[in-house]
């Protein structure tokens, strides 16, 4: 999964990347206008993990993961004729963002339109996505027009028809303003969009960068948007807690009255935004989080291990993991009857335990 990180200039985008992915790269006043991405694979944060790796004592502990990427070169105004270049294919690939917003004040930073205003820059970056869409939804548009006029004799008459309709929902949307991710789709239509790119169709962690004290993100602004959620998090002292190890994090952490660091429930929540969720395996040789969408059968969760996995799919042992906690082990599952074995229809859920049989 790759998530872009995203936000005007001065919001604090790179303290918000050194908060969740640990890293330490210079931050500080920007002018704006400047193309840089920073790249960092994150562990997604699982305490299921930690359990099984404790009762396995594996040689190799492997969570589910996530790659933050911080773009730069984000402002108003940078949808004007269409994106283009490296910033486009760097949103393109992205299957979400995470959009920085700035709450916080400092003088030393100075903001690129004077004041702090969260719902103003919101609405930039929102507005900047739905005009890109918008040009690209057009010309897509004009392009079956033309493919319709030509008549070629290998032309998918209703294929053009049935993308014509979907492209005039788009556009009817996004001339009102409404992000497309707002639009209910169905799963052909998911799929037709994939190669377009869509900047407003895909999910957005909002992040509130905060100052020195917490505030309730859902009182700064309310964004009542489908495959959205908001969040606060305290930037710069949680890009600290990110540097820490140890008794010092420990520390840190409890003069702070913190539970868990916000970056810690940024990576987790971006992971579920995305639709998918883990399954494990586990053994003496490595206990692994896998990633696999929602609604995925067995033989396309074995695909994810290795496609060899999945070509020579026979069946799956599964044990649920909160059922495998709870009587111990492997020979008390099966003991229990609560070790399953699954053929090809099956559905992996949230937290399966999962070992399977294949023949190549």
């Amino acid at each position: 999964m790759q998530l872009g990180i995203i936000g005007l200039p001065n919001s604090g985008k790179t303290t918000v990347f050194n908060a969740l992915t640990g890293s330490n790269y210079e931050t500080g006043a920007v002018t704006g206008g400047k193309m840089e991405i920073l790249t960092a694979v994150v562990n997604v944060p699982d305490e299921r993990v930690d359990r099984l790796s404790e009762i396995y004592q594996p040689k190799k502990t492997t969570y589910a993961t996530v790659t933050y990427y911080d773009i730069g070169g984000l402002d108003k105004g940078i949808s004007q004729g269409g994106l283009s270049g490296p910033l486009r294919n760097a949103l393109a690939q992205s299957d979400g963002f995470v959009h920085v917003v700035r709450v916080f004040e400092d003088e030393t930073v100075p903001h690129p339109y004077v004041d702090v205003d969260p719902a103003r820059d919101v609405d930039i970056i929102d507005g900047e996505f739905m005009l890109s869409d918008l040009i690209t939804v057009e010309r897509r548009l004009e392009r079956l027009q033309d493919e319709l006029k030509k008549g070629s004799q290998t032309l998918d008459r209703r294929q053009n028809a049935f993308e014509t309709e979907l492209m005039r929902r788009l556009q009817a949307a996004l001339e009102e303003e409404t992000p497309l991710r707002d639009i209910q789709l169905g799963a052909e239509e998911h799929k037709l969009l994939r190669g377009y790119g869509l900047l407003s169709l895909k999910p957005v962690v909002l992040v509130f960068n905060l100052g020195e004290v917490y505030q309730d993100p859902t009182e700064i602004l309310t964004y009542d948007h489908d495959n959205a959620i908001v969040i606060g998090l305290q930037g710069q002292l949680e890009a600290e807690i990110a540097q820490l190890e140890g008794e010092d994090r420990t520390m840190f952490l409890e003069e702070y009255a913190i539970q868990e660091p916000s970056a810690a429930r940024v990576i987790k929540e971006s992971y579920r935004l995305m639709n998918i969720h883990s399954f494990f395996t586990v053994g003496e040789d490595e206990v692994r989080a896998w990633s696999v969408r929602v609604g995925a059968k067995a033989p396309e969760a074995a695909g994810v291990i290795h496609t060899d996995l999945q070509r020579g799919f026979i069946r799956a042992e599964v044990m649920h993991y909160d059922e495998f906690i709870e009587v111990g082990s492997e020979s008390a599952m099966k003991a229990a009857g609560k070790l399953h074995v699954e053929g090809k229809e099956y559905v992996v859920k949230d937290g399966d335990i999962l070992h399977v049989r294949f023949n190549v």
